[in-house]
Formats: C-alpha cells, structure tokens, sequence
C-alpha cells in the first residue's frame, strides 16, 4: 500500500521544479502565502535567485529536492519533461510519501503511467495544469483543474488557492490534464475561426476594429475574442514569450492523442493542428500562437 503523509499543507515542506513564465509566479505566490518552507530548482539561475529574495532556498538538485520535501510542485514545458524529471530524477531518490502535483499539460495517458509507477515506489502523483494567462499567474487568479484523490486534493488545495480564484477537482489523476486539454482545444479552435472572421472581413472591407467590437456585442463573444483577438490579432503584435506557437502545437496533439484514446475524431484539432504547423514553418515557432492569422489560406 502507498504510504500517506499525514503532513498538513502548514506543515509540509515544500519544492518547486520549473521556473518559467507560470512556474515562477505560481512559486512565489505559494512560498508568499503559504509562509512554508520552499525548496526551488531551475535550470536558470536568475528565476531562483529571485524567488531566493521572496524566501525560498536553492536546491543543489531536483533529485536532492525529491529526497527531502514532501510536496514536490512541477511546472515544465511539457510531458516529455515531465517524463524525464520523474523517471530520472524522482523515482530512484523520492522519499516515501513524496506527493508529486504536475502542473504541466501533461498528456492523460502519461499522467497515469507515471502515477501508477511513483505508487510502486511509495509515491503519489496529482496532475493540476493551470488555465488562464501569464497576467493571471503573477496576480494569482489562475483556473487548476486537479486529477487525484480526495485526499491528495484536500492536501494542497490550501497550497494552489494562493495561485488561484478556481481550483476543480476534476476526477482521478489524469482528468485534470483531460479538463485541460479540451479548454486548449476549444480556445485554439476559435482562435482559428477568429483568424477566419478577421481575414474575410478584411478582404469583404469591414474595419478589423469594427468588426470584432461588433462580434464581442453579440453571440460570437469569447474570452478568445476578447484577449486573443483584440489584444494580438487587431494589432499584429505576437510576442515571443507570451504561449509560443510550438507549446500551443504540442498541446493540440495531446488533444489528438485524447481523441485516439477514446475513438473519437477531433476535426476541428486536427485544422488548428494544421494551422499551427504552417505557422511554425512560416518561422512564427517562438510567436504568440495568434499569429497563425497570418497563414491564411487562399482559394
């Protein structure tokens, strides 16, 4: 049987793995609102030495880290990542009772293969991607989707309210990467339709401004409209550091690889695939992933 911590979220000792445009916000506001012990990695020293100032502690490795803490935080680019850090690193020095939260988008499949080997050795896994913007993860109003136990959830659910407004328990691990995967999908797939509405508009001779004010004024309204939209594609500004096209690109095939695992067909991904392929190739690889307005196709 898998061993329990009975180390409330006060008490526990914390580590931190990942230190990026999300992870290092997300760090942060935890070690400020927590007050606990946080033990940071990174393969960049700058990231930590920040957190450093907010009271964190420098680990000499993500492997020493695993040994000592007993909830061990990943943010990382994605499961490749993921993959790497908990098979290399984690498995063969994790203590037993080690809670391992994934808070990349991770594919589900992985998520539950790994889950299923940290149990082997007396470890535990939760997988809680997060939603919303860079801005959100710096204000600490990000949406968690969690995947695991009642336990484990209530567990660190104190820990991940000082990173966000929203925190779902979704189901068993690997249905918050589930949750996750499909609000990808749907804000990629109504991204291209944006670029759709904005390129034909355009070419009709309606004002880009107009139009998508007008389109926020009725049914067609998003979140994606109004961010995506008007604040990348009216502008045509894509900056590098903001969610990349080749993240945006990787996390449309984790929704591809949802749809093969249940026999499903995603249509509409595979086009926001397509999109995001050309845009890549069209050197747009490190843009905001919006930019796949610019690689409309022509009839």
């Amino acid at each position: 049987m898998t061993p329990r911590t009975t180390t409330s979220a006060e008490a526990a000792t914390l580590g931190f793995a990942g230190l990026g445009v999300m992870g290092e916000p997300i760090c942060r506001n935890i070690t400020r609102g927590s007050g606990a012990q946080m033990q940071v990695f990174d393969l960049s020293p700058a990231p930590v030495a920040r957190l450093v100032e907010h009271g964190a502690v420098a680990a000499q490795s993500l492997a020493a880290m695993a040994a000592e803490v007993d909830i061990l935080f990943l943010s990382l680019p994605g499961g490749a990542q993921v993959e790497t850090v908990i098979r290399d690193e984690i498995l063969p020095s994790g203590k037993a009772g080690l809670l391992v939260v994934d808070m990349s988008t991770s594919p589900v499949g992985l998520s539950r293969d790994l889950s299923e080997a940290l149990q082997e050795k007396g470890m535990r896994l939760v997988d809680a991607p997060v939603a919303r913007t860079r801005q959100a993860a710096e204000e600490g109003t990000l949406s968690i989707m969690v995947g695991g136990s009642d336990e484990d959830v209530a567990v660190i659910h104190p820990l991940l309210a000082h990173a966000a407004t929203d925190i779902t328990h979704c189901g068993p691990v690997g249905c918050g990467q589930v949750v996750k995967i499909l609000n990808n999908m749907v804000l990629f797939e109504t991204v291209v339709a944006l670029s759709e509405a904005l390129s034909l508009g355009r070419a009709a001779g309606v004002d880009d401004a107009l139009l998508f004010d007008t389109l926020a004024k009725g049914s067609a309204d998003s979140f994606a409209l109004r961010n995506h939209g008007m604040k990348a594609m009216l502008p045509d500004v894509f900056p590098s550091g903001a969610f990349p096209t080749d993240y945006a690109l990787k996390d449309v095939k984790y929704a591809l690889e949802l749809a093969n695992l249940t026999g499903f067909q995603a249509h509409g991904a595979e086009l926001a695939k397509t999109r995001m392929e050309k845009a890549r190739d069209a050197g747009l690889g490190d843009a905001y992933f919006p930019a796949l307005v610019r690689v409309m196709d022509r009839a």
